[in-house]
């Protein structure tokens, strides 16, 4: 009996030791970084989740992807990487949709140097994109190109409300002003 009790204790160990994982948390899909800051002491407030499934239409091979939401020089963002490159700020077209919602293309964004991330930092875009990944299970990632072809990646976002909360903590979403009615 004895025996069973420490193997049970041994098997929620190992269970609960992956929900915790150096400073980071699980929220369905999603890793929670819950690390102070080494310089500033500051949560470092981000949250991440990947994919392999990532595909490019100028290679047949399958990569990886990730998704982040964090906040950058105490602005939200939302950033989308790829081990390949997607194309160039002046020639990209990004458009996802999450589950069953309507979905939204030529959104504002811009593809970093290296041509392998893509930044939607735009409040409007951003805030759009938050409020359609509450809730979602899934989102599908398009981003099309004309010097990198067509990329495209589908996550699982399921759990995203504590990722989103963990995530801009320190640099809030704006939320449009309430209409006055008269």
């Amino acid at each position: 009996m004895a025996g069973v009790l420490r193997v049970s204790a041994l098997v929620g160990a190992i269970v609960l030791a992956g929900c915790v994982t150096h400073g980071s948390l699980r929220s369905g899909s999603w890793l929670i970084d819950q690390r102070p800051d080494r310089i500033t002491g500051a949560p470092v407030g981000g949250a991440y989740t990947s994919v392999w499934g990532a595909t490019n239409s100028n290679d047949p091979s399958i990569y990886t992807a990730s998704l982040q939401l964090t906040c950058f020089e105490n602005r939200p963002i939302a950033r989308i990487a790829f081990q390949f490159k997607i194309g160039s700020d002046r020639n990209t077209s990004f458009g996802y949709r999450f589950d069953n919602k309507p979905g939204h293309d030529a959104v504002e964004s811009r593809v970093l140097l290296g041509y392998r991330v893509l930044v939607i930092e735009d409040n409007a875009a951003l805030q759009q994109f938050i409020d359609d990944l509450r809730g979602s299970a899934k989102l599908y990632v398009r981003i099309r190109s004309l010097n990198a072809g067509h990329s495209a990646a589908e996550f699982k976002v399921d759990g995203s409300e504590p990722a989103i909360e963990a995530a801009y903590a320190a640099c809030p979403l704006s939320t449009p002003p309430a209409r006055r009615t008269t």
